[in-house]
């Protein structure tokens, strides 16, 4: 390597670092809030200098300033798009958690999440940590890591990502999330249903009798009980979605 190159290099290396490091910090399980900004950035350098060589053949920086910049926003976008689709899928764990506290009588307990910065019912958090755990544990950061590397097959550099095609992207992302949240939680939909169901009728058989003191503890007390036999289950058909999309994405 000489000298006379490095300006060169220097510029490449940008324009893979802005593409690789915006999808860094959305993936799932590499860019959770609550990971250390140095880790990412950390991890996001690591991940461009591996991309170079994949990146090098396809991109020429230009020497116009204009031009450069038109690229690098354009690479920006490409992994904002990407990243952005793949986050949304994480926010189903959320929604089932929502939907879970208020089948079963929790949804005034809440707490900050930690991965979104926001008040959310303690269970959706506990799905949530749990699911991000997984992501690691399984490997399924490696799907995302994939999805980078086949980013440049699918979305050469030089050209900005369609208008349409971003926008079906983050509209199935955004259906596919809703459909994840409301498969994981069906059983305690149902379980509302039937358990509300049955209280109403109770509550007309027995007009005297407070239904109320007795339906509240024992919703939680069901509600806890199938939540531990399940959650197993839900982890696991979350996880299989969310490694199908990252599939999808990589264009396997």
């Amino acid at each position: 390597m000489t000298f006379t190159i490095l300006p060169d290099m220097a510029a490449l290396f940008m324009l893979v670092f802005a593409r690789v490091g915006t999808m860094v910090m959305m993936m799932p399980g590499l860019g959770e809030r609550f990971v250390l900004t140095r880790a990412k950035v950390a991890i996001a350098v690591f991940l461009s200098l591996l991309m170079l060589p994949v990146a090098r053949p396809l991109m020429q920086p230009p020497n116009d300033p204009a031009a450069l910049m038109t690229l690098l926003i354009s690479e920006i976008l490409i992994g904002a798009v990407l990243g952005l689709s793949a986050r949304l899928i994480m926010t189903a764990l959320q929604t089932a958690g929502v939907i879970v506290a208020n089948q079963i009588g929790l949804g005034f307990a809440t707490a900050v999440d930690p991965a979104m910065g926001q008040q959310n019912p303690s269970i959706g958090n506990f799905l949530t940590i749990m699911g991000v755990t997984l992501v690691m544990v399984t490997d399924i950061h490696h799907l995302a890591i994939g999805a980078i590397h086949s980013s440049y097959a699918m979305l050469p550099p030089g050209a900005y990502p369609s208008l349409g095609d971003a926008s079906a992207l983050g509209l199935q992302a955004v259906a596919k999330s809703f459909s994840i949240a409301v498969q994981i939680s069906a059983p305690f939909i149902v379980f509302g249903l039937l358990f509300n169901l049955g209280l109403g009728v109770l509550a007309r058989l027995m007009p005297q009798f407070q239904v109320f003191f007795l339906g509240a503890p024992a919703s939680i007390l069901l509600g806890m009980a199938i939540l531990a036999a399940i959650v197993s289950v839900m982890m696991a058909v979350f996880l299989g979605e969310l490694g199908g999309f990252l599939n999808q994405i990589a264009g396997r």
